[in-house]
């Protein structure tokens, strides 16, 4: 079916009941109360992102509650994924892709009542620091969809920080004092010469 088809059936079943409001998402992530958040401030906006090194697994459960005042959802399916993406203020496609990993959470069918899924992405390789600037941003995203028939999907998308430690590399030593030795005997070769 193409988009018009489908808006054209979204708009019949919510004209007779078929639809309502939309699901509540929540992403949890595990050890929140342990693990350090950083304050991020874009378009004047600023909020606390939990911090992941390159390093850590990212873990923790998705809660889908139905929509008020229904005790059901009917769905296609409900995934999960981990997004790496640069964003560019001044292309027109504006985004691109380096990292999507998904993990099925549950497949077609229907929820009854509210439901707790678990999830994790383990040895993930994030090989970029997050990164806010005024024309380009790096992001760490999760995003939850839940596939729908009759009405378009739910998303919600929750933001993660991402650092790149490194080791400073080692000073060595030796160099420096062959250096050092060196000019010594440079100054001293020098003195002899001219007296």
């Amino acid at each position: 079916r193409s988009p018009r088809d489908r808006r054209g059936l979204a708009g019949m079943a919510s004209l007779f009941g078929f639809v309502g409001a939309n699901p509540t998402i929540d992403i949890r992530f595990d050890e929140a109360e342990t693990r350090k958040r950083v304050p991020v401030t874009v378009g004047g906006k600023t909020t606390a992102l939990y911090l992941f090194l390159a390093q850590d697994d990212v873990r923790g459960t998705v809660h889908v509650d139905p929509p008020r005042g229904k005790s059901r959802l009917e769905h296609m399916g409900i995934k999960i994924e981990l997004i790496g993406r640069i964003e560019v203020a001044s292309e027109r496609s504006g985004k691109s892709e380096f990292t999507s990993l998904v993990r099925e959470l549950e497949p077609p069918g229907e929820l009854l009542g509210a439901r707790t899924f678990p999830f994790e992405f383990c040895n993930v390789e994030k090989q970029y620091e997050s990164y806010d600037g005024i024309n380009v941003r790096l992001r760490y995203v999760l995003r939850v969809t839940i596939a729908r028939h009759y009405n378009s999907n739910v998303t919600h998308e929750q933001d993660l920080r991402v650092q790149v430690l490194q080791y400073e590399p080692e000073i060595n030593q030796s160099i420096k004092m062959e250096v050092g030795i060196e000019v010594r005997f440079f100054f001293i070769i020098v003195l002899l010469f001219l007296l």
